[in-house]
């Protein structure tokens, strides 16, 4: 809290000052006299003459006031040459000083994927929209330090590492020489140089206007943004979208504050490649990291308490990387827990495990999942309370227990991927301003997981539609089987589709392999057209392509499903 003393000098008549008169209209109303001494000026006809002492307090995100205290003339520094008198609070009174709050039709906090598609949203809509972003940069974890980056950085671990040409007959471009870390984020850091720009662009082109700080609610329409020189500004927005994301969650266990103890976003940062990695917690970014450090040529232990890797995800195709990661090189340690972290004086790091093997390495990667950026928002003064990790509960228009405060992306939980949070902010937006351009989210979400290789998901898994009892029949095909994933030299990719019995419609489509995020794309346009067997039946796709995967798969389920209705038609012995 900031204090500044202002004093007026001796005054026989009534101050210009609008803070001055403001400061005597509340004194008069808390019950003082301008015929006191007491919480306000002297007029004219006052037996003697009277100083005012001002003392302006600058509270961030509360407000600012002022606080006057009147004293007589011979007590006054300009007369006496002595320094102020102390602040009375007997003969003190508080009066708000007014400053001007900019108001918009949407705010929004937080300018991640969610955050800036929100934003573009509003603006293309003609709202005038206020994107606040605590860094100086746009683009939250998912151009910073999550989605793009570490997305750029197995592409040019694959590039060259050649772990790729690996697998072409008679082609070797394994890496000749040990890799610096320049090598690797030259082209992450153009790649988010681009990103930056052409976000920036399309906001300036929508006229979206930013602002650099902390957002934290002052009441439910107001929001307080704290600059980066711990400067305020008080904004009000008729609409509030709240896409603040979240951050990697971190174990008290592990020392984080040792330089080769590090969380997900802190990982990219490191100044070398380690020659050993021990990866704690096996989701989606530790199976991703694995996989990429890997193919660096780096040890990688991965190790987490469950008996399968990302148990959410069909088991077939989780089996299938299990497979291929261990092929890989990454060391598997499931069913495992930490029992220690300890930090050794020569910078190595040696990780005890429930079981008493200890993993000695150079560096140590928590994945322990993630926790929502709400803590700083002050959302008890908006009159929201958050949930477990900081979660925000929203109903299915995206909107808070406020009707007109709104959330998306990480901070509201589950499937906390860019690309949803993105629907979610696009759709909360277009329902906000009564927009009908885009109000529905999909049903239907897909799961991309960067691993080597890649796994695209959408819809049922097999053991769910075991759970439901829906009778399903599965088309496979091998890309080993193909001419396009021969050229690829992919060894383990694979189509699964689950087809209903009945009728044959699709209704799950899991890939793994080359490419198989944007693979599954296929499979998902598919199932949101309530399409099945008889689409991949008439289509035709280009030679060669992992297009053709569809086509094969579906083959290969028409040929069950017809040897089933011929069997059933037979008459029994």
């Amino acid at each position: 809290m900031a204090v500044t003393h202002c004093s007026m000098p001796p005054m026989v008549t009534k101050p210009e000052s609008s803070t001055l008169a403001a400061a005597s209209r509340v004194g008069a109303r808390a019950g003082a006299s301008a015929e006191t001494e007491r919480g306000t000026h002297r007029t004219a006809a006052s037996p003697r003459a009277s100083a005012m002492h001002l003392v302006t307090i600058h509270s961030p995100c509360s407000g600012e006031y002022a606080i006057s205290q009147e004293y007589s003339v011979s007590d006054s520094p300009h007369t006496a040459g002595r320094n102020l008198p102390a602040y009375d609070r007997r003969n003190s009174f508080y009066a708000p000083v007014t400053t001007p709050v900019e108001t918009f039709d949407v705010v929004v906090i937080g300018a991640g994927p969610a955050g800036i598609s929100g934003a573009v949203a509003a603006g293309f809509m003609g709202a005038r929209t206020l994107l606040i972003e605590r860094e100086t940069q746009v683009g939250g974890a998912g151009i910073n330090t999550g989605t793009i980056p570490s997305k750029t950085l197995r592409e040019t671990a694959l590039a060259l590492s050649g772990i790729r040409s690996r697998r072409l007959y008679g082609v070797d471009l394994s890496l000749r020489r040990e890799a610096t870390i320049a090598d690797f984020t030259h082209h992450r850091d153009n790649v988010m140089l681009g990103e930056h720009r052409r976000v920036g662009h399309r906001l300036d082109g929508l006229a979206v206007q930013r602002r650099v700080g902390s957002g934290a609610f002052v009441d439910a329409n107001t929001v307080c943004v704290t600059g980066p020189g711990n400067e305020t500004e008080r904004v009000r927005g008729d609409i509030i979208l709240i896409a603040t994301g979240s951050s990697p969650f971190r174990p008290a266990e592990f020392p984080f504050e040792h330089p080769h103890v590090h969380d997900s976003d802190e990982i990219l940062n490191i100044e070398s490649v380690p020659h050993v990695l021990v990866i704690v917690g096996a989701g989606v970014i530790g199976c991703e990291y694995a996989s990429t450090f890997c193919a660096l040529g780096t040890t990688v232990h991965l190790v987490d308490g469950r008996s399968s890797l990302l148990p959410f995800i069909d088991a077939e195709i989780s089996s299938a990387l299990t497979t291929a990661l261990t092929a890989l090189g990454v060391h598997l340690h499931l069913g495992e827990r930490v029992a220690q972290c300890v930090t050794h004086d020569d910078g190595k790091v040696e990780v005890i495990l429930a079981s008493g093997e200890s993993l000695a390495c150079d560096d140590v990667l928590v994945c322990s999942g993630r926790t929502s950026n709400t803590e700083r928002l002050n959302l008890g003064a908006a009159g929201i309370v958050p949930g477990k990790r900081g979660l925000i509960d929203v109903d299915e228009n995206f909107r808070t227990s406020v009707p007109h405060i709104y959330a998306a992306g990480d901070v509201i939980g589950a499937p906390a991927l860019a690309s949803t949070g993105m629907e979610q902010a696009r759709a909360a937006m277009n329902r906000a301003l009564g927009s009908d351009l885009k109000r529905d989210v999909a049903s239907l979400l897909p799961t991309g997981i960067y691993t080597i290789p890649e796994i695209g998901s959408i819809g049922a898994t097999e053991e769910s539609l075991r759970a439901a009892g829906v009778d399903y029949i599965v088309g496979r095909w091998r890309a080993a089987d193909t001419a396009r994933g021969c050229i690829l030299g992919d060894d383990h990719g694979m189509l699964k589709l689950l087809f209903r019995r009945d009728d044959m419609k699709l209704l799950g489509a899991h890939v793994i392999g080359e490419h198989a995020t944007e693979t599954v794309h296929i499979g998902m346009i598919a199932m949101l057209l309530d399409a099945g067997a008889d689409l991949f039946n008439k289509a035709c796709f280009n030679f060669p392509t992992l297009g053709d995967l569809y086509k094969y798969a579906t083959y290969d389920a028409l040929i069950q499903e017809r040897a089933s209705r011929e069997a059933s038609a037979r008459p029994a012995k």
